[in-house]
């Protein structure tokens, strides 16, 4: 895990992680506390799945917008912009909060609305990581930036739930619209090269349609789109889903949301820590294949466990290995893509994200009131199972190929 740490020796990517960190422990407060809100006002596991795809559909709308821009823009500058809006719809969150009693519909469309600024800017936040970092370590700063993300997680629900105690949701949303400050500061010292600007700018659509060839031109890029799309499907709405989970399967309200969602992020912190160790030893299909089979025995676990207790042990692994999937899913587009390109095609491989986690979570959320949260988490499992073993038989010699060209941390 140590050799993970080294790109914090460089001064703009440690100052960049850490304001990362403090933005996504107000921005889990926000999530926790607005499916808490909305679960508890409304009593239906169908909403939980609409706010979360709220949050989430802009990415899969405007992903692609948000990498050409990456592509096009000083990045720099461009994340100031979209970090501002953010700030400004979690603000106008707290206002709704204060309400005695906040409409769900109102805040849905908040959630969506800073969801769009963080789908047209995070583009552009993963695009400069190589710009941050020599190349030798940008695996180690991808599963750093994977665990700062889920360091949030862990921090952020406790707080949250302190939070709510202590003042109320507003107060949680609120937090989450001061935390942007950090990367507005951190942003505000950072410098990063020149965008590579073609002589003659061209269209939009062309720009686009560039990105798209480029994804589908690359058999590691097109490998990690559709793995991306397939779990986002099946396995990703389970995220979305705890808080119902909490309420309607442990009857354990806040309290056990909280449980919940930490012991999924403090699995994710350690499975992204030792990812890069991990693929060093046994390369990167092994260890790719090997969490995605984790993945859908954990979701199983974790869906069939009598108690809080044991769901939490089973969301542990779930975390570690579904961020284990994500960040080698993640790694292989940082190094495959062109750098001209980098934005684009990681705006499409965030587009397929964004698109299908929304979807599965609303279906699924669906399915839940309907025939139970466990029978839903257990069919995504067992389906998602069904296509890793498909993969493995029919695509080995791709994953095989990304080993190859994945260079090795020195």
């Amino acid at each position: 895990m140590l050799s993970s740490l080294r790109p914090l020796h460089h001064r703009s990517f440690a100052l960049v992680w850490s304001a990362a960190l403090v933005s996504n422990i107000g921005s889990w407060m926000q999530t926790v506390a607005v499916g808490i809100l909305v679960t508890a006002r409304t009593g239906q596991a169908g909403w939980t799945g609409l706010v979360a795809a709220a949050a989430f559909l802009p990415i899969g709308l405007l992903s692609p917008i948000g990498g050409l821009m990456a592509d096009r823009m000083d990045r720099r500058r461009w994340l100031l912009a979209t970090t501002t809006g953010e700030m400004c719809f979690a603000a106008a969150l707290t206002v709704v909060g204060t309400a005695a009693r906040p409409d769900p519909a109102v805040i849905t469309l908040l959630v969506f609305g800073g969801g769009a600024m963080a789908a047209v800017g995070f583009p552009a936040y993963q695009a400069m990581l190589p710009d941050l970092v020599p190349a030798v370590e940008l695996r180690a700063a991808i599963s750093l930036s994977s665990a700062q993300f889920n360091l949030g997680r862990v921090i952020g629900p406790a707080l949250a739930g302190a939070t709510i105690v202590a003042g109320g949701y507003s107060w949680a949303f609120a937090l989450n619209a001061v935390s942007f400050a950090a990367v507005l500061v951190a942003l505000a010292l950072v410098r990063l090269p020149p965008p590579l600007l073609t002589a003659t700018p061209e269209p939009l659509l062309r720009r686009l349609a560039e990105g798209a060839r480029a994804t589908a031109a690359d058999p590691g890029c097109r490998l990690a789109v559709a793995l991306i799309s397939v779990v986002a499907l099946t396995a990703s709405p389970f995220i979305a889903l705890v808080p119902a989970v909490a309420i309607k399967v442990f009857r354990s309200g806040s309290s056990g949301t909280t449980v919940l969602i930490t012991a999924q992020g403090v699995g994710a912190v350690v499975g992204a820590l030792a990812l890069t160790p991990l693929v060093r030893r046994y390369g990167q299909r092994r260890v790719l294949v090997a969490d995605l089979t984790v993945l859908c025995f954990a979701l199983g676990g974790y869906a069939a466990a009598p108690d809080l207790a044991v769901a939490a042990a089973a969301i542990l692994l779930v975390g570690g290995s579904y961020i284990g999937v994500l960040a080698g899913c993640n790694t292989i587009i940082q190094l495959r893509a062109a750098p001209a390109l980098r934005g684009r095609v990681l705006g499409i491989y965030m587009m397929a994200l964004g698109i299908l986690y929304p979807i599965g979570s609303l279906a699924q959320g669906a399915l839940a009131d309907a025939v139970g949260l466990r029978a839903v988490t257990t069919a995504g499992a067992s389906l998602l199972l069904v296509v890793v073993a498909l993969a493995v038989a029919r695509r080995s010699a791709v994953l095989d190929e990304e080993h190859q060209h994945l260079p090795t941390v020195g």
